[in-house]
């Protein structure tokens, strides 16, 4: 599918972790796709939200490595960006991740990143993980089947 024909009529967009970690890496794959995505995000298209389990996922190597930096940057972008916001981990979002886990089998990262979404009014969840998509509470976008629109 063709990347602005997914996101057209979403207006509040979650992200799984390893987007995010293609676009402030620059992930010779994906960066241009995920370039794009943030641009929408950017110009306020479409607001950009992420679970702060997602903060503390895209911390670790970077603070693993001793590598303030990056840290610093993911930051910049979670939770400084003007059209981008962390949601916190509530107490409902922690029951519908245990009710995705049960009923979808996802690993509790996962749950909790979409119960994160999903309680956030969120119209899709952004992933490269295609089991995701067995949920079926909310459109889930899968980065390697979202084609950039070129000639």
């Amino acid at each position: 599918m063709k990347l602005p024909d997914a996101l057209r009529g979403i207006r509040q967009i979650a992200f799984d972790t390893a987007p995010l970690i293609y676009f402030v890496e620059r992930h010779p794959v994906y960066f241009d796709r995920m370039l794009l995505i943030m641009r929408y995000v950017d110009r306020g298209l479409i607001a950009g939200v992420a679970s702060t389990v997602a903060l503390a996922e895209v911390l670790v190597q970077p603070l693993r490595a001793e590598n303030t930096t990056l840290a610093e940057r993911y930051e910049t972008v979670l939770a400084e960006s003007y059209s981008f916001r962390l949601e916190t981990l509530t107490t409902t979002a922690a029951r519908r991740a245990g009710d995705l886990r049960a009923r979808y089998n996802l690993r509790t990262p996962d749950a909790l990143h979409v119960a994160t979404a999903i309680e956030a009014g969120c119209d899709a969840f952004l992933t490269n993980d295609a089991g995701i998509k067995r949920v079926s509470e909310i459109n889930v976008l899968v980065l390697d089947e979202l084609e950039l629109d070129e000639p």
